[in-house]
């Protein structure tokens, strides 16, 4: 009986768990081959080389963090605020290794264009979505624009934030700052 083949998608995951302990240059075959406990041999059953590995990494996180999450969201039903809500416990909940790959992507995409142009793209689906939910509240082009910049910056950015809230936990003040932005 032949051994069991390890599966493309383990290959993808570990190496997006690569990607974001130590950004593009730790995704090493070897490596990868080693922590599935698999020889490098198998990598070339599914990848030509660790450039098919890098983008169909990068395929599997558009993925997972643009299309599952809107589909997610999108499931739930309701008006926009509901999806709101939503987006936003989603993308508070996916704070883990989440967030760390997304990171990794971004600091990725100051030293490589493909990757730079590939987060533009996902950066664009996520404004387009924030758009289309905010444009359901407000009918002000700008105030759509306003409130999608600062949601999304709130979502990507406010865990290199240190301070703290007097009294209130992070997720308190998150919490109050999207109703603000729900609200007119």
């Amino acid at each position: 009986m032949a051994p069991a083949r390890t599966a493309r998608d383990r290959w993808i995951a570990e190496g997006l768990q690569a990607l974001a302990a130590g950004g593009p240059d730790a995704v090493r075959i070897e490596l990868l081959a080693r922590t599935l406990g698999v020889t490098k041999g198998g990598f070339y059953g599914y990848f030509e080389n660790r450039a098919a590995l890098l983008d169909e990494m990068l395929e599997a996180w558009e993925r997972t963090s643009v299309d599952e999450v809107i589909e997610r969201v999108e499931a739930g039903g309701g008006e926009a605020k509901a999806k709101l809500r939503r987006l936003s416990a989603l993308a508070g909940a996916r704070r883990g290794e989440t967030l760390k790959i997304d990171l990794a992507v971004r600091d990725w995409a100051r030293r490589d264009r493909r990757v730079a142009r590939r987060l533009k793209r996902v950066d664009n689906r996520r404004m387009d979505y924030l758009r289309s939910l905010f444009g359901a509240l407000d009918v002000d082009e700008d105030e759509v624009e306003v409130r999608c910049l600062l949601f999304y910056s709130l979502w990507i950015g406010s865990h290199f934030i240190a301070a703290d809230h007097h009294g209130r936990t992070r997720s308190e003040i998150v919490k109050l700052a999207l109703e603000r932005l729900e609200s007119r």
